[in-house]
């Protein structure tokens, strides 16, 4: 058999507050690269650290994420945490003020990312790098504005705050999700406009960013002027655009397979596994399938036996560069104990920035 320790390409997530027998060995799995954090798995400070902390003791390598970005998508709100904006709020101070705008987000990435890594969480899908056409509802204030430069230039700012806490970053998502109207969590999304347009505006934060951003995750948003799959699902957006025309070189993360816009591939409905399969062999490194883990999570355990299975029959290959890209996005520094961040000067002047 391959040596499927060798590429861990699988997100997956967990239905409590601690871990069951059947979390710990689906973690241990050597299939599984990390784990995703959730509001359902987060009761206080000192339970998220323990579960952290539980997790780093089964597999130290295991990228620990959540979707913590500011605004109304922040999985910890209490004991402590602080409330931090949307990004829309720092594109409208950029309207007013934008060296105090580039500043206060460096703030918000640092208080994001230290609060986060206080707690043994490693890593953020965030920046959102999204446009506001004021047509998606699902992106909506998740976005720091209309203008990709002013998008790109906020999201640079808040992409220092989190270096300086130690944390990776994820832009999202690859090339816009801002025009469509239609949510990829409950449909499939349908981008009519040119390349060419795209380029010159949603895309053009990823080709100035393209130094900076660790990981990118494409959009469940099919643009048909492009191609007739979904940007994640495209080796054409993903390896020729993305990697080749826009020079970026990090880790590529699907978006979640469950949602509605993930698996109907060509007209066909996939399985976990099928889409798993069909997003590694387009170009992505890791594949994310969340809130499959309730009720005991015959999903979770299906994606996992079925993606050693596809390996073994070489439907996709583990690649010892997709597993470098997921590594690379581990923290490399100690993180700073909860009690002693809270009195630390740096993070008590980015509290006040952000205020």
């Amino acid at each position: 058999m391959p040596d499927i320790a060798r590429h861990a390409p699988l997100i997956i997530d967990i239905a409590g507050q601690r871990l069951t027998p059947a979390d710990r060995r689906r973690l241990r799995h050597p299939l599984t690269g990390g784990f995703i954090l959730f509001g359902r798995n987060w009761q206080d400070r000192s339970q998220l650290g323990a579960l952290c902390a539980e997790v780093k003791s089964l597999r130290p390598d295991l990228l620990i994420c959540v979707d913590h970005e500011g605004g109304r998508v922040q999985r910890f709100r209490s004991d402590g945490f602080t409330h931090l904006p949307p990004m829309r709020a720092l594109g409208e101070q950029w309207m007013k003020d934008p060296l105090a705008a580039t500043n206060a987000a460096t703030a918000c990435g640092y208080v994001l990312g230290a609060e986060l890594r206080a707690c043994g969480v490693d890593f953020s899908f965030t920046p959102v790098l999204d446009l506001d056409y004021g047509a998606s509802g699902v992106i909506g204030d998740r976005a720091f504005g209309r203008d990709p430069r002013v998008v790109a230039l906020l999201a640079k700012s808040l992409m220092h705050g989190l270096l300086q806490s130690g944390m990776a970053n994820c832009g999202k998502h690859f090339p816009g999700h801002g025009f469509v109207k239609a949510d990829s969590h409950s449909a499939i999304p349908v981008d009519r406009r040119s390349l060419k347009s795209i380029l010159a505006d949603d895309a053009a934060p990823y080709e100035w960013l393209n130094t900076t951003l660790g990981s990118v995750m494409p959009a469940h948003v099919i643009y048909p002027r492009v191609d007739t799959r979904p940007a994640g699902f495209s080796s054409k957006w993903l390896n020729f655009i993305l990697r080749s025309q826009l020079g970026f070189g990090g880790a590529i993360f699907s978006d979640d397979l469950s949602m509605a816009g993930a698996r109907l591939l060509d007209g066909k409905k996939l399985s976990y596994t099928q889409a798993a399969v069909a997003a590694l062999n387009a170009g992505c490194d890791m594949v994310l399938l969340c809130n499959q883990s309730a009720g005991g999570g015959k999903p979770v355990d299906a994606l996992l036996d079925g993606m050693a299975e596809a390996l073994l029959k070489g439907q996709w290959e583990a690649l010892e560069a997709s597993e470098l890209r997921r590594l690379a996005l581990l923290p490399q520094t100690p993180a700073t104990d909860w009690d002693e961040l809270m009195v630390q000067p740096a993070y008590m002047h980015a509290l006040g920035l952000i205020a």
